[in-house]
């Protein structure tokens, strides 16, 4: 088998395109998320071996579950890719939805809690010298107002990157980020709960990141010799200088 990689939530986006690119470099691939047909769709293109497991990534339970079921040979992974992650809503916190923030930091916080826990301790007991990479975002760097919550579980997925990379040091397994800026994904989408017109207006008038940017970035992050650890990768469009200023014409 070849070298396997663990995408979290590669149903669409992001993820999608780092399975599309990994599989082209030969990695076979473990590809998780929530819509079942999605994933077999994607599996189904991909000219690589492919295990999915559909789970919401919110429960601990089903995750736990879902990875144990793996077979062995499955569990010598190289590469895990923290990808799921979204955002709900875009409010200030006096009118904030709680079971908005509950979704959020039970996906972009736990959820890369509780599979990050289990692969790097499989990789502890194979002495696997692999490597974990976190997709942050540039929310991960500064705040802007009315994105409170979803900026502080981006906080802290860089806070857990940062301990990880010194708790996994003596076991050679290389910890990074990728905290990419404006990328037209389904994330707005996502965040406006289903608005396609409010959410392509976060994208007018500039050209924002796409996931094969992303994809890119990882791949040359992953090709990297053993020696060198890309810790944080920040990638922003050209048009985008900060969380709130983007040129647009």
């Amino acid at each position: 088998m070849n070298r396997i990689a663990l995408i979290t939530g590669a149903t669409a986006g992001i993820g999608e395109a780092m399975a599309e690119a990994l599989s082209e470099a030969g990695w076979s691939l473990i590809l998780t998320g929530r819509r079942t047909e999605r994933l077999e769709l994607l599996a189904a293109r991909l000219s690589v071996s492919v295990k999915t497991l559909s789970f919401d990534i919110r429960d601990r339970s089903a995750t736990t579950l879902a990875l144990d079921t793996l077979p062995e040979a499955w569990k010598n992974i190289e590469l895990l890719v923290n990808n799921a992650g979204l955002s709900q809503g875009l409010d200030p916190v006096h009118q904030g939805n709680p079971e908005d923030w509950d979704t959020m930091i039970d996906t972009n916080v736990k959820g890369l809690l509780t599979v990050s826990r289990i692969v790097s301790q499989w990789m502890i007991d194979r002495h696997i010298q692999g490597q974990i990479i976190h997709i942050s975002s540039t929310a991960g760097k500064e705040v802007y107002p009315n994105g409170n919550v979803y900026c502080a579980t981006k906080h802290a997925v860089e806070a857990i990157a940062k301990g990880m990379r010194m708790e996994l040091n003596p076991y050679g397994i290389r910890v990074g980020t990728i905290a990419p800026g404006l990328t037209e994904t389904e994330f707005s989408v996502v965040r406006f709960k289903g608005d396609t017109e409010k959410a392509a207006k976060v994208y007018a008038g500039f050209e924002p990141l796409k996931a094969t940017d992303i994809a890119e970035a990882l791949l040359f992050m992953v090709n990297r010799p053993t020696h060198v650890n890309i810790a944080d990768l920040v990638i922003m469009p050209t048009a985008q200088a900060s969380s709130t200023i983007v040129l647009k014409k």
